[in-house]
């Protein structure tokens, strides 16, 4: 293993871009190498053979000011799935242009009714999506500053008689526990059971879209003792599980209440951010969780693949450049695929100072140029829910 690693600068070789299961990008996004390259973006595939491993790394310039990282969202809103160069063309003209992208965050899956719903934090382009979890995070400060983390939600609403209630932000609610729903959820809250309470803006503050690090004052428009309620375009909806509602204060159509969304370290103000996890380098150290000595053939299979070879993404930076890494798996003859640990190593070699994991397996792909550059598990563009999108922003 680190023979091969400290082979790594010498074996990079540039890839062919194949398009794969039609997920290449419209013919005006396509781009070559050599022009990526002039405008500060590098992309490289690591061909390892005696492994094996295949390897697409995107390195790009931190010192241009007109290249960033963007999160997307599959449909734009919080529940929906689609494929990753769908979502690169969406992004809108205002933006920028989109020039390389990878998956992202963990998410609910098909079989859950919030499909596409990540698993911790989410801001795109300023709106705050979902909140965070006790895994790691990625952000953009707002001094273009990039980090990695854990971001600790304090979002709560408070109540008319000053009591406050930890809230939770379009995602599955459960009969304990408070949910905030906004518009970019979809169409209605698909709850069941409890009380929801439809919020309109008090005219004495910000409202619409909302954004991490704000109060906001809401007046209580109607109380609905049925669930799925519809989400109107310039409301919010608070659902209160059944076994929450003897703990709290009942509210009446037009009292006001408070909603916060403040966080640890405080993100107001911040443009992009996506959850993932586990941390895998910190201050140019690995920090990948190792396999316990005895492994208890009981694990679940969330623990399993930790110490397993699969495909796997991840984002890391160090003083000069950003590095998207995605690495093919479960192909014996082009790539095995990697454990956290391997990839940590692979990581700090390759000479991320900080880097975190992101989803893996069959979301493991990657777009560079309008083409699918990796060679997806599944054999195809897999649709997913989110992604991280290298913009070259627009010109005032």
């Amino acid at each position: 293993m680190t023979t091969l690693l400290r082979r790594l600068p010498a074996c990079w070789t540039f890839a062919v871009f194949v398009a794969l299961g039609g997920g290449s990008l419209a013919q005006s996004q396509n781009l070559d190498l050599s022009e990526l390259k002039k405008m500060g973006v590098i992309y490289t595939n690591d061909r390892q053979a005696d492994v094996p491993w295949s390897v697409h790394i995107v390195k790009v310039e931190r010192a241009r000011p007109d290249l960033t990282l963007m999160a997307s969202k599959a449909r734009g809103r919080v529940i929906g799935l689609e494929r990753l160069s769908t979502q690169m063309n969406a992004l809108p003209p205002e933006a920028g242009r989109a020039l390389a992208a990878i998956n992202g965050d963990f998410y609910q899956t098909e079989n859950s009714p919030y499909a596409g719903d990540p698993r911790g934090l989410m801001i795109v382009r300023g709106e705050l999506l979902s909140a965070p979890t006790d895994n790691a995070c990625f952000w953009i400060a707002t001094n273009g500053q990039p980090f990695i983390g854990i971001v600790t939600s304090q979002f709560s609403v408070t109540w008319p008689d000053g009591t406050r209630t930890p809230l939770g932000l379009n995602e599955e609610r459960r009969s304990d526990a408070a949910v905030l729903y906004t518009p970019s959820l979809g169409r209605s809250t698909m709850t069941r059971g409890g009380r929801e309470l439809v919020l309109e803006n008090s005219a004495d503050g910000p409202w619409l879209p909302l954004e991490a690090g704000r109060t906001y004052k809401a007046r209580v428009r109607e109380v609905r003792e049925t669930n799925n309620t519809v989400i109107a375009k310039d409301s919010m909806v608070l659902s209160l599980g059944q076994r929450l509602l003897s703990k709290i204060q009942a509210v009446k159509a037009g009292e006001v209440i408070q909603i916060s969304t403040a966080t640890t370290p405080d993100l107001l103000h911040v443009k992009t951010a996506i959850g993932g996890g586990p941390k895998l380098v910190d201050g140019a150290k690995t920090m990948a969780p190792k396999k316990p000595n005895p492994y208890p053939r009981s694990a679940p299979y969330s623990l399993t693949a930790m110490f397993e070879r699969h495909p796997r993404s991840a984002i890391g930076f160090n003083e000069s450049h950003l590095f998207l890494i995605e690495v093919d798996g479960r192909q014996p003859g082009l790539s095995l695929g990697m454990t956290l640990e391997e990839l940590a190593t692979y990581l700090a070699r390759l000479g991320c100072t900080e880097a975190m994991n992101l989803d893996g397996g069959a979301s493991s792909q990657m777009i560079v140029g309008g083409r699918v550059v990796n060679s997806p598990s599944a054999g195809r563009e897999r649709n997913t829910a989110t992604g991280i999108i290298v913009v070259q922003k627009a010109k005032p």
